[in-house]
């Protein structure tokens, strides 16, 4: 009975988990659409520290998408292991590329059509060897999880590299550095993750009957994932305002998938019990990911596509062999016009011909 409970609450999670990726990649789209919309009307822009963006209803349409889809990555983590949700976070990528592609004018050439192939098989692989995270069932043992020393340090560590990056690196290096930001929102997510998480076993145990809302640490959860979730979006904002989607949301993909997992490894002791063909297959799919978000964007700017490709290869043929064949084919007229017509007039035809195969190649 257990093991098809786990079964039903795995594809729950995996629906939820896939559903919030469409959410979260066309929510980009929307705010950049409203964001664009802004700079073309003169407001202030969200990357110089304005908020014009609150009266533009494409971006709040944007944030009711992105809304919509952290609700189901939310509801995903009750029902699931976040090492196989966060990796299905690389689908918001492939649909942010594909929607950017026919809404915002930017390119998806063949490199990025090979980048999203790849961000796709590589989540595969790492949902196929994803570990097994300790099952925590009550808000005391997340208590007694969260009080671990291991994560008490990670979480100080988060911390610190945030406010150092938000009060000194963030002003000066911000608006041409487009690690800033994202590095911001990406190490705050980890930690959002974590109060995600528990707040789903909060709201279970609500289900069930409990007092939960009399346990102090539903409050810390939810009121640190307040203030997680609004400096996220705040700087996720500035960065989508300044750079590229296209570049925004693979290098906030990687980050932030890797804040999570390394979040999640210290929390709840996944790797511990893991085989060592799981984590050759955990590290094999998040490499093969980071190749193709790569692929994605560090070649968005060639004008490369499929059709392109036969040309391409005719073009390396013809340099190759159409310089030795014309020569080779030439030798042989010329031995035969030697024959016949002296060496005077052979030398003249070979010239000749040498300089018509030059032309016309």
């Amino acid at each position: 009975m257990s093991q098809t409970r786990g079964k039903y609450d795995f594809c729950i999670g995996l629906v939820l988990a896939m559903s919030s990726s469409i959410f979260i990649g066309g929510s980009f789209i929307l705010k950049k659409k409203g964001l664009l919309r802004l700079a073309r009307k003169g407001s202030m822009r969200a990357g110089q520290g304005g908020h014009a963006y609150l009266k533009e209803w494409l971006w709040w349409a944007g944030l009711l998408s992105m809304g919509a889809g952290e609700v189901a990555n939310f509801a995903a983590y009750a029902f699931a292991p976040a090492t196989l949700v966060t990796p299905l976070g690389a689908l918001s990528v492939l649909v942010s590329a594909i929607l950017s592609s026919f809404f915002l004018n930017e390119k998806l050439n063949l490199h990025g059509k090979i980048g999203c192939l790849l961000s796709i098989l590589g989540s595969t692989v790492m949902v196929i060897h994803a570990p097994q995270e300790e099952e925590v069932e009550t808000l005391d043992e997340m208590s007694h999880k969260l009080g671990d020393p291991g994560f008490v340090v990670f979480a100080t560590l988060v911390v610190i590299v945030s406010l150092i990056l938000i009060c000194v690196v963030g002003p000066r290096h911000g608006q041409t550095n487009i690690l800033v930001y994202i590095t911001i929102c990406s190490v705050i997510g980890a930690l959002s993750v974590s109060c995600v998480k528990g707040l789903g076993i909060a709201i279970k145990e609500l289900f069930a009957g409990k007092p939960v809302l009399k346990h102090p640490l539903s409050w810390i959860l939810l009121l640190s994932l307040t203030v997680c979730v609004s400096t996220q979006i705040n700087y996720l904002n500035r960065a989508l305002d300044i750079f590229n989607t296209s570049i925004v949301t693979p290098i906030y993909y990687v980050i932030f998938t890797t804040s999570v997992l390394t979040c999640s490894a210290i929390l709840f002791k996944e790797w511990q019990h893991m085989a060592a063909d799981d984590i050759i297959g955990t590290f094999s799919g998040f490499l093969t990911i980071i190749v193709g978000i790569f692929l994605l964007h560090a070649f968005k700017d060639v004008n490369f596509t499929l059709a392109n490709l036969p040309l391409s290869l005719r073009k390396d043929d013809r340099a190759a062999n159409g310089t030795l064949l014309s020569a080779y084919d030439n030798f042989n007229d010329d031995e035969e016009s030697s024959a016949c017509l002296g060496e005077m007039q052979s030398t003249e035809s070979l010239s000749a011909r040498r300089n018509g195969s030059l032309s016309a190649f």
